[in-house]
């Protein structure tokens, strides 16, 4: 896949936003949060993983854990033919859902069901007025 082909994919994804951060990085997200980054100068890919999947990445040429990141299983490609077109989507995609899972339902753009804290159905409480305290000197 080439970068062109990268973006369209992660666009396609619900409630996904862009934004080039840090010099070159195409960062792709999701409810603020960001399941991939594209490097834009000298092409190269990260994303996020689950712990068997990276162990099992990392092990490939050009692949390896992603600077700063790889503690928490994320993995960068060096080449962006590192993986197969398919594999590489298939990746993409669980690293959107393993983001997007972890994202408040209210970030996501989707609305929270039930009576939360700003719902309409809560009942108004009422107002308890209590006497006050008469102030007296110490001596």
């Amino acid at each position: 896949m080439d970068v062109d082909a990268i973006r369209a994919f992660c666009l396609a994804f619900p409630n996904t936003t862009e934004k080039l951060q840090w010099g070159d990085d195409l960062c792709f997200k999701v409810g603020g949060k960001i399941f991939v980054m594209l490097g834009l100068d000298s092409p190269r890919l990260c994303f996020k993983c689950t712990p068997d999947t990276f162990a099992e990445l990392i092990e490939r040429e050009d692949i390896r854990p992603a600077p700063y990141v790889g503690r928490y299983k994320w993995v960068m490609l060096d080449r962006l033919d590192a993986a197969g077109d398919a594999e590489l989507q298939d990746l993409i995609r669980q690293s959107f859902e393993m983001v997007s899972a972890k994202v408040p339902k209210k970030k996501a753009g989707r609305k929270r069901m039930g009576a939360g804290k700003h719902s309409a159905a809560r009942k108004p409480t009422k107002a308890v007025s209590r006497p006050r305290r008469s102030k007296q000197k110490r001596r």
